[in-house]
């Protein structure tokens, strides 16, 4: 049974997914990769940022693509058409995001501010808050987005004025200098800078890893196009939260003149909303973090020390506008560090919600599942893995990130191959992908795929050395 294209929303009522996406790489690139590279190395790698959120931008507008036509996410086509996709989508989530280095950093700034000296008093507590938080709510997407857009309406602002007020014109002239660096004589990459920490960067520049797709389920939460006739995941304690089954699959529309110029209409604001919401928000931010690093700590001692160039610069901006401003500053990233874990953890739960519905809907015929049972059970997990880990004394927050980083540019390699595939081969000719985007996500899947290659190599000579 057929169902017809909804017409599209005006643009105002789309805001939602691309902050969440957005928020995911907030304290990961944003507030610590990216400028702790700054603080140690310079702006010569502004460059890098931008490429590494433009590229984002196209991976993340296909995986919308394929939601805003058919109605599900991309982890149902893909769980169509290759059977060891949903095993390879859990393991590689969890490997690369049950690493608790985010919640790690920022319960190391807290405990800086609080004087408490063990920073897994703070962790582990606050991992547990960020169960209690996505448990609770009518709805877990609605939770998300009330507390992601706050948080980066005030967080981001904040940021850019403190970038304002510390940075000299020479400073300014440097990041300029940073972000056309293919057309200076500098190397594009400085000495020194390992290749790892730059992938790691440059994965983080926006969501990274499989986090990407969860944008696919963001849009199909909003009712993005033909999403509006997809269900909602209900929290774990509203009155039919645990209970309630939902049908993964989308709806299927007939393919008329009317539908292809709803299609574009839908697409021309979408388009549009991620470009503001997320491409340009996004870069402005790591750009002002990288410039307020290396205004107030390049050259610092202790900066390549963990994420002791944080610490260091809450101490430069206090000794600079005064000591409660350095404080806030402080204050401002552990809150936005603990916002992106907890956005992580739900991309990531439902992640691996989805594709085990997805196996287990094709194994037993079933149509319906309780995907909220399964969230939970997955969110739970990644807390309790999370817990163990501190327990067993894994508390350094910059090498958690750069290891799980790393192992999601290998993710992303892969998705972004299948995500290209999948549109081309599943979705109608007319709502396909033009030729020159297919080109550019192909170059960008060949790029993760020779820098992860090059990571891997590098990171095995250094073991066998």
């Amino acid at each position: 049974m057929t169902k017809s294209f909804p017409p599209a929303l005006p643009l105002r009522a789309l805001i939602g997914p691309s902050f969440l996406i957005l928020a995911l790489g907030l304290g990961s690139g944003e507030v610590i990769l990216w400028p702790y590279l700054a603080a140690n190395f310079g702006l010569a790698l502004a460059w890098g940022a931008v490429a590494g959120i433009t590229f984002q931008y196209f991976i993340n507008m296909e995986i919308e693509r394929y939601a805003l036509v058919r109605g599900e996410s991309v982890f149902v086509g893909i769980g169509k058409r290759w059977k060891a996709a949903p095993a390879w989508f859990i393991l590689s989530t969890f490997v690369g995001f049950g690493l608790p280095g985010i919640i790690a950093a920022s319960a190391t700034v807290a405990a800086s501010l609080l004087h408490v000296a063990d920073m897994r008093l703070l962790a582990i507590p606050f991992l547990l808050a960020i169960g209690a938080i996505l448990s609770s709510g009518r709805t877990v997407y609605g939770v998300m987005e009330k507390i992601t857009k706050t948080i980066i309406l005030i967080g981001v602002p904040f940021i850019f004025i403190l970038a304002i007020m510390m940075a000299t014109r020479a400073d300014w002239a440097e990041l300029g200098r940073g972000l056309i660096g293919f057309a200076t004589n500098r190397p594009m990459i400085p000495e020194g800078v390992a290749l790892a920490t730059f992938l790691a960067a440059f994965a983080y520049s926006g969501a990274g890893g499989n986090l990407n797709l969860t944008q696919s389920i963001y849009v199909k939460e909003k009712g993005y196009g033909m999403a509006a006739y997809s269900e909602k995941m209900a929290g774990l304690f509203t009155a039919k939260g645990t209970s309630a089954k939902i049908r993964l699959s989308g709806q299927s529309f007939e393919d008329t003149a009317e539908s292809r110029m709803t299609f574009q209409t839908w697409w021309q604001r979408v388009s549009v909303e991620h470009a503001v919401v997320f491409w340009f928000t996004g870069a402005l931010s790591i750009l002002m973090l990288m410039l307020l690093s290396y205004a107030a700590t390049h050259g610092a001692p202790g900066n390549a020390q963990g994420i002791q160039f944080v610490l260091n610069e809450g101490l430069a901006i206090g000794g600079r506008l005064g000591a409660w401003v350095g404080t806030a500053f402080l204050a401002a990233v552990s809150v936005m560090l603990f916002q992106t874990q907890l956005g992580v953890m739900d991309s990531a739960s439902r992640i691996m919600a989805e594709n085990y519905a997805v196996a287990y809907t094709r194994r037993t015929g079933k149509e319906e599942v309780h995907l909220s049972r399964m969230y939970f059970a997955f969110l739970w997990a990644q807390i309790a893995f999370g817990v163990l880990l501190f327990l067993l004394g894994e508390t350094e927050p910059k090498t958690l990130l750069i290891l799980g980083a790393c192992l999601n540019a290998i993710a992303m390699f892969v998705h972004v191959g299948l995500v290209a595939t999948l549109n081309r081969a599943e979705l109608p000719v007319a709502y396909q992908p033009k030729p020159w985007r297919r080109t550019l996500l192909w170059a960008i899947f060949l790029f993760f795929g020779f820098f992860s290659a090059v990571v891997v190599i590098d990171q095995i000579a250094k073991l066998a050395s």
